[in-house]
């Protein structure tokens, strides 16, 4: 697992059992990013997955392809070398990963737009609370909102900080994550996306204000029709009282 300026692998053994085997994997193929030392990889190999992981440092990467010569050479396992936010991402069926805290929330609304089956994923402890916070709490926000529109998620344990090498100074939590179909109609999903980012863009304004400050985000055509067609206590409210059926409800007035 890395942070930001230093590496902290994941040495616990238990830990490693544990994360591999949240889900069935046996037979599945597998997206691992930031395999690291490959301590993960090769539970998970042994649970009969493919592993197409992807490492971003160059170090890591020779030390895996020789570390893994076999497993490579019978195509069990498959090494990318690049930044998983920027490069082509290999097949994959699932996704378990130990992410890079700097990371976390772009890799996890990338995998939100290219989808996936199931996810078990490790965040900073801090990072996973926020995207579990339910919505119409003052801890909600932007990831929360997006994760929860299309995923059943729940945490699964947490990890301190002892269970790495060397010890960050946070602890780390597993979660996972199941994707599903909104409880709430959408007529366009990339506005959905739009009207989230520029709420909370602006979360101490009122709905009201973060509409009309939404420039480049929504149109002035989307802002006016939702406006108009909002009641006055969505209106007033804050982003982060809403729920889940009035962000859906906000789109749909753009769309109309």
């Amino acid at each position: 697992m890395r942070a930001r300026n230093d590496q902290h692998f994941l040495v616990d053994r238990r830990a490693v059992e544990r994360i591999a085997g949240v889900i069935e994997v046996a037979g599945r193929t597998v997206l691992e990013i930031g395999p690291g030392r490959g301590a993960l990889t090769r539970a998970l190999l042994e649970r009969g997955a493919q592993v197409n992981a992807v490492e971003l440092d160059p170090g890591l990467v020779e030390s895996l392809a020789i570390g893994f010569a076999e497993e490579i050479r019978s195509g069990r396992l498959t090494l990318t070398e690049g930044d998983a936010i920027r490069c082509r991402l290999p097949p994959f069926d699932v996704v378990v990963s130990n992410l890079p805290y700097s990371a976390s929330s772009r890799i996890t609304f990338l995998l939100l737009e290219v989808g996936f089956t199931e996810a078990v994923l490790m965040y900073q402890s801090e990072f996973a609370d926020r995207m579990l916070a339910h919505p119409g709490t003052p801890e909600c926000g932007r990831l929360s909102i997006m994760v929860q529109t299309y995923c059943a998620a729940r945490k699964i344990f947490d990890l301190p900080p002892q269970a790495f090498s060397p010890p960050p100074q946070v602890r780390s939590t597993v979660v996972h994550l199941v994707p599903r179909e909104p409880f709430f109609s959408i007529n366009d999903r990339r506005l959905y996306a739009d009207v989230v980012r520029a709420l909370f863009s602006h979360r101490r304004k009122t709905v009201r204000n973060c509409l009309k400050s939404a420039g480049g985000m929504l149109t002035p055509l989307q802002v006016e029709r939702m406006l108009s067609g909002l009641s006055g206590e969505i209106l007033s409210s804050r982003p982060e009282a809403l729920y889940l059926e009035d962000f859906a409800t906000i789109t749909n007035l753009g769309c109309s």
